[in-house]
């Protein structure tokens, strides 16, 4: 039998896609008292805590898509750095029921200006709170550790 549970992996295996990019801001803004927010919504389908994400867009540039995600999602804008601070591996469920693996680069976003109207307003929640309770309400452990970390990169990157 476990020459069969080996074949059956390596046929997995075999047949297993790559993960589809995606590309995600990790909107912040500096508090009065000089801490780091993170912003996070709510995913429309689960309502789970998320940051903004999407797809590739053939005219723009991995931070580019991220900054566009973050203003039609969370109606934010503002300076989003053009190299990733890292990312992470989730489980995308498509509207047909199938799942995909999804790969993300994160790419930080300082918040300087917030719309009134914008794309998808009123579909998700939103909210700003620390790094560390960010991290506790995300579920993907490797955006978790973006998280926790992202306060200290942020502070040595500033000087």
């Amino acid at each position: 039998m476990p020459i069969l549970s080996r074949l059956a992996s390596d046929v997995q295996l075999m047949f297993r896609r790559p993960p589809r990019q995606q590309y995600a801001a990790l909107c912040y803004r500096m508090t009065s008292d000089d801490r780091v927010e993170i912003l996070l919504q709510t995913s429309r389908d689960t309502g789970r805590w998320v940051i903004p994400k999407g797809w590739p867009m053939a005219d723009k540039g991995p931070h580019e898509v991220a900054a566009q995600e973050a203003y039609e999602e969370a109606g934010v804008r503002g300076n989003v750095d053009k190299t990733s601070i890292g990312c992470f591996l989730y489980r995308k469920g498509m509207k047909d029921g199938f799942t995909v693996d999804c790969k993300v680069q994160v790419y930080a976003l300082e918040v300087t200006e917030m719309a009134k109207k914008f794309k998808e307003k009123g579909e998700r929640r939103a909210e700003w709170v620390s790094c560390e309770e960010a991290a506790n309400r995300v579920h993907e452990p490797m955006l978790k550790l973006l998280m926790l970390g992202f306060e200290t990169e942020l502070r040595q990157r500033k000087g």
